[in-house]
């Protein structure tokens, strides 16, 4: 019977590479694009009535615009990071405007911050441009309307981002300057992140909490879009906050500190051999090779009668490793969270330099570590194997 893979769920539109880039549009962008049209519409219309139902046309080149500038943003994020080697996965566009993804890559505060104030700089700069324009060329109405859209979203879009908070690039000055003050970026990516929450509380005062106050009904269409805006950068404030906090445990985070005493076994071993050990060390077993291949069940091993323990093989009561799970003793922090983060199961043999196993380390006691949470029963050592 032949296998059949599942569908990949595809995130929107591929619409090519720059610069080598990727870049995707996603499907939420068309919510934001008709947004503005039946919001933006009929403003137009009112204040240029000329231009009847083409106000709506006129709408939606301003959502495309809106669009462009984004991208441009991204790709000075992604550009600038070019120079320092930093991988870039692709450009994605969306409800929320874009984000550029990167791969795994080794920052500095002054990097982090050429890079995050690309975005801006990139937005002032178009800004400037589209100034000049409308200061040295004449041009019709509709030409006009749009090229000065494009220059107020551009001078909005950067002034925004420069406000100090993650998830915001103004945030990445506030966690690199902390970063470089105290030496540690997980505090710096907290900081920065209780600044994106103090941002929301100032955009919801502003545009709601005020106009309320002096008597007046905030516009709806502005109302929906702080509440928008605020639910999305208060949600990137607390990932950020989050973010930070488990960084700043990573260093709890070793192969040989969390892992428990273990002692290999050749895959041509009994029941009897693995007694000898008795029950003061995980087991496990490896191949001809050297390398672990399973675990005793402790479970198991015990439920063999005395009298079978010579004949029976180890492999009779041990649960297999995933493929390649074990770990160099020495591996800690960032570096073993990715591995283990590529390897299936939830247990994981430790090895020293000369392929010796040490120890048995759990994906429970990982999680434990970074999360500070208790770690969970391990149903695997009493004799599940899933």
């Amino acid at each position: 019977m032949s296998e059949t893979s599942a569908p990949v769920r595809r995130e929107g539109i591929p619409l090519g590479r720059i610069a080598g880039v990727p870049v995707v549009l996603a499907y939420s962008w068309f919510i934001i694009a008709a947004f503005t049209v039946i919001v933006y519409g009929p403003v137009l219309g009112r204040q240029n009535p000329a231009l009847g139902m083409s106000a709506y046309i006129v709408a939606f080149a301003y959502a495309v615009l809106l669009l462009i500038s984004v991208l441009v943003h991204e790709l000075a994020h992604a550009l600038s990071a070019k120079i320092y080697g930093w991988p870039t996965q692709k450009i994605v566009l969306n409800l929320w405007g874009g984000h550029t993804q990167f791969e795994s890559f080794t920052a500095s505060p002054g990097r982090s911050v050429v890079v995050a104030l690309a975005g801006p700089a990139a937005n002032f700069a178009l800004a400037g441009g589209a100034w000049l324009v409308l200061s040295s060329v004449s041009m019709g109405s509709v030409a006009e309307i749009l090229t000065n859209i494009f220059m107020w979203a551009n001078f909005l879009i950067a002034v925004f981002n420069v406000l100090p908070g993650l998830p915001l690039d103004g945030g990445r000055l506030v966690e690199s300057v902390v970063w470089k003050a105290t030496g540690s970026q997980a505090k710096g990516t907290i900081a920065a992140g209780w600044g994106g929450r103090i941002i929301v509380v100032g955009i919801c005062y502003w545009f709601i909490l005020r106009p309320l106050l002096a008597g007046d009904s905030p516009d709806f269409s502005l109302l929906m879009i702080t509440v928008l805006v605020s639910g999305f950068l208060w949600m990137g404030a607390s990932a950020s906050i989050q973010q930070g906090t488990l960084r700043g445990r990573l260093h709890l985070v070793s192969a040989a500190g969390l892992s428990t005493p273990a002692a290999g076994l050749p895959a041509t071993a009994t029941v009897e051999d693995a007694l000898r050990h008795g029950g003061a060390v995980s087991l496990v077993v490896c191949g001809p090779d050297g390398r672990p291949e399973a675990v005793v069940d402790a479970a198991a091993l015990a439920s063999v009668p005395a009298h079978a323990a010579a004949s029976t093989p180890i492999t009779a009561v041990s649960y297999a490793l995933a493929p390649g799970a074990y770990v160099p003793e020495w591996s800690k922090g960032q570096e073993l969270i990715q591995f283990l983060s590529q390897l299936e199961g939830r247990h994981y043999a430790v090895v020293d330099h000369n392929g010796k196993v040490t120890g048995l380390l759990s994906q429970d006691a990982v999680l434990a570590a970074i999360t500070g949470k208790a770690r969970r029963p391990d149903t695997r050592r009493q004799g599940q194997n899933r």
